[in-house]
């Protein structure tokens, strides 16, 4: 049967530690990634203190004069700031549409570098708490596929001790003026590495995901949540078992262009750099070989990256 909505799970009958809790939860959570590759959990253990902290904080920089925001522009290994149209998700699939509708605030796990705006103050702070709080919840999650996967709970341990880990703020802004023909808030595309872990806003234009019939289903905010979708390194891993799914940021009705902005928080997990991508034992066999060569994780990152590029060359 085709997925005609983004299932809904608690995540707290797995973070109590019984073992049925955890095999309900790994349950619910395979079934979804083998459907539809889109979900949305609740019972995360997020505070949402912080997380309404880092939304207060993102939307105060986006407020800033341009010039401060170019003060801390995007550097070649892509932490900085991100203005409206530089880039095109939809060129990673080949396709070439104007730039999306979007700028972003991006760090790495690297908190060292020089792309910290000097305003607002505490927003470096509050990144780094978020950031590290998200990546406990990607280890989370990952020890979750692992059970629904039939493999031991801590299998992905070792291979993400160090992740390929990404935090991107992204603003779109409303809309006055007519978008141009194809270009959108952010074009169709898939993630690249095993998951990501979005906080929207109910907010005209939002995002949508194509399930396996090829339709676009909108995806409802629940309050509380976090949406997740699996990248193209997890269905490598699980040989197209688990779906990595194309979506989209669609533009707001016309009639609701004015007061539209919408705010997205956005955590990017991949695994270590040197982590080999390649099929797992449960995911073939004679019958279902194989369907992707091998891979290092850092190497199909910066690939993949380098596809949906900038529509300009971003100042150093």
């Amino acid at each position: 049967m085709t997925q005609t909505t983004v299932p809904v799970i608690d995540l707290s009958p797995y973070r109590s530690g019984t073992a049925s809790g955890k095999q309900a939860v790994a349950q619910a959570v395979g079934a979804a990634r083998e459907q539809i590759g889109f979900l949305t959990i609740v019972g995360h253990g997020v505070p949402e203190e912080l997380i309404a902290r880092t939304a207060d904080v993102s939307r105060r920089f986006f407020d800033l004069p341009m010039e401060e925001k170019l003060k801390v522009r995007v550097n070649a290994v892509g932490v900085g700031y991100v203005p409206l149209q530089i880039e095109s998700l939809a060129a990673s699939l080949g396709k070439q549409t104007p730039g999306d509708l979007k700028e972003s605030l991006n760090t790495g796990l690297d908190f060292s570098h020089d792309r910290w705006p000097a305003e607002p103050a505490e927003l470096r702070a509050i990144y780094i708490n978020y950031f590290e709080t998200l990546n406990q919840l990607a280890t989370m999650i990952m020890r979750i596929f692992a059970l629904a996967l039939d493999l031991p709970e801590h299998y992905f341990d070792d291979k993400i001790d160090n992740p390929l880990a990404f935090m991107r703020v992204i603003n779109y802004p409303d809309q006055p003026d007519d978008p141009l023909p194809g270009q959108l808030r952010a074009g169709e595309h898939t993630d690249y590495g095993t998951l990501t872990i979005l906080r929207p806003e109910n907010v005209p234009g939002g995002l949508q995901v194509r399930n396996r019939a090829g339709e676009w289903l909108d995806v409802a905010t629940v309050p509380g949540s976090f949406v997740i979708n699996i990248g193209d390194a997890m269905q490598y891993w699980t040989n197209d078992r688990w779906i990595s799914t194309v979506h989209r940021v669609m533009n707001p009705p016309r009639d609701k262009s004015v007061g539209s902005r919408r705010q997205s928080i956005v955590f990017f997990h991949t695994p270590n750099d040197d982590t080999l991508i390649s099929c797992l034992e449960s995911c073939c066999s004679a019958e279902n070989p194989p369907r992707y060569a091998p891979v290092l994780a850092g190497e199909h990152l910066r690939r993949k990256s380098a596809q949906a590029g900038t529509l300009d060359k971003p100042a150093m």
